[in-house]
């Protein structure tokens, strides 16, 4: 067993391919492997480290609530209700969670080579001590162990996140959040920092069914009415407000395109009030979002919350997955963007500006060396977020830092986020991001375009320092 987890889980993962590259990655990495976790972006439920109750079982930990595991066993043609994937109607669906498990065993081979397989061998040995792979055979020995070791006090939240050493977490919540569950956290007596992010897309997409029951939480959450988008603007400021109050640095605004462009006065009010009437068209909604990201970069210059836009991901494009069990399915796929026409409008109004921050991420890796190295290496405001989802792999990352370096150098990024609602996962996903950053800095130092002594100032950069800086944290 020693020898097999030896093979899989190597020491000098992710190293190479010469032994000269894998010898100074290693040493980079040893510098680097312990500093803090700073996760500046994610969406773990404060709800978990509020309550402080044991975890569920290894079902209900590992695989239900990650559409990383599912939409792959989805692929393969095996039903989400046979994963026990919850339905919108409540549709039963299976709640045998070792069948379910064993399901997930018997097909553990299909994450090979994928960043969840790599996330998953590193959280069952490094935080349940397994150290052989999960198949088919031993499946219910270690969904046995998992359960058993999730009832010991060590593996309480709180006590993880201070074993994995997270300095900070941030969530990510609605404009109307009360944050009650952060203020559990704030007013207990554990001192692991918590913090919210203000995430207002469920109030600007105007098309949604649900937008109008949207505005109403609104409204209710400022004690006011909001008859028009005068009121609206106010309530979000009020919003942002609050959330600065319980500690937020940052806001979050997931858009399908990077398309700014700010809309006269009435027109954007006959946008809203047709919005508020049911009659707004897909044309009027790609309007209004694209003038609420003037106006958040606006209010960000105001109150110095950091602006991240995360853009490119077409949501929910199976219809039928949608429907039957909502959004955040594992169905969310990369479509193409123009930043360089797309941000003009916004970088002209405000990318001047040395103190507003703007971090963008993008699904669309082709934008890389041709819009956002270019853009961030020019613009003060504008900063390049990490490899995001389908791309926080190794060879993602790889290419990342391949494509924007060159142009943007290293000190127009912002570190790593790991964008996980899988609590248990985020040390496995910075260690991956260390272990690449490590490599990559490794062979310019073997090619002898920056020294040994640069690259150890630059991976401490990379991996802490400038996640500090760019969300002021």
């Amino acid at each position: 067993m020693i020898n097999e987890f030896n093979e899989i889980f190597h020491p000098d993962r992710f190293f190479g391919p010469s032994s000269e590259i894998i010898d100074i990655a290693r040493e980079l990495y040893s510098n680097v492997k312990d500093l803090p976790i700073v996760s500046p972006h994610g969406h773990v439920d404060p709800k978990l480290l509020a309550l402080n109750q044991p975890f569920p079982d290894p079902t209900e930990l590992f695989l239900i609530p990650d559409h990383y595991i599912f939409r792959m066993l989805y692929s393969q043609g095996i039903r989400l209700e046979d994963l026990g994937i919850p339905t919108i109607d409540g549709t039963p669906v299976e709640t045998d969670h070792k069948k379910i498990w064993k399901i997930f065993a018997e097909n553990f081979h299909l994450f090979l080579g994928t960043p969840t397989g790599i996330w998953l061998t590193h959280e069952l040995n490094d935080v349940f001590g397994i150290t052989e792979r999960l198949n088919s055979k031993n499946a219910i020995e270690i969904y046995n162990l998992i359960e058993k070791k999730l009832n010991e006090p060590d593996m309480l939240p709180r006590n993880l996140f201070d074993r994995f050493n997270i300095e900070v977490l941030s969530t990510t919540d609605s404009a109307s959040d009360d944050l009650e569950y952060h203020k559990m956290i704030k007013e207990s007596d554990w001192n692991g920092r918590v913090i919210p992010t203000f995430r207002p897309d469920a109030v600007v997409n105007i098309d949604k069914p649900e937008w109008k029951e949207e505005i109403q939480k609104l409204a209710r959450s400022v004690k006011t009415q909001i008859n028009n988008f005068s009121d609206f603007i106010e309530a979000l400021k009020a919003r942002r407000k609050f959330f600065i109050e319980m500690g937020a640095v940052a806001t979050d605004h997931g858009v399908q395109s990077g398309y700014t462009h700010e809309l006269e006065k009435s027109e954007v009010e006959s946008i809203f009030n047709k919005a508020i009437d049911g009659k707004a068209t897909a044309e009027d909604t790609n309007a209004f979002v694209a003038h609420m990201l003037i106006e958040f970069a606006r209010m960000s210059l105001e109150d110095g919350l950091v602006m991240q836009i995360h853009a490119g991901a077409n949501r929910n494009h199976n219809n039928i997955i949608a429907d039957k069990f909502g959004s955040d399915k594992g169905c969310d796929i990369p479509g193409r963007s123009d930043f360089t026409n797309g941000l003009k409008e916004l970088l002209n109004k405000f990318g001047n500006k040395p103190h507003l921050t703007i971090i963008v991420f993008t699904l669309d890796e082709t934008t890389y060396s041709r819009e956002l190295a270019p853009l961030a290496g020019h613009y003060p405001a504008l900063k390049i977020g990490p490899a995001w989802w389908f791309h926080d792999s190794i060879e993602g990352m790889t290419r990342y830092r391949e494509r924007i370096t060159e142009t943007a150098g290293f000190y127009n990024t912002v570190g790593f986020n790991d964008d996980t609602r899988a609590f248990l996962s985020i040390p496995a996903r910075h260690d991956v991001a260390r272990r690449v950053d490590s490599n990559f800095v490794a062979g310019l130092v073997v090619r002898h375009i920056i020294t040994f002594e640069e690259g150890q100032k630059i991976m401490k950069d990379l991996t802490y320092n400038l996640v500090k800086k760019a969300y002021k944290l």
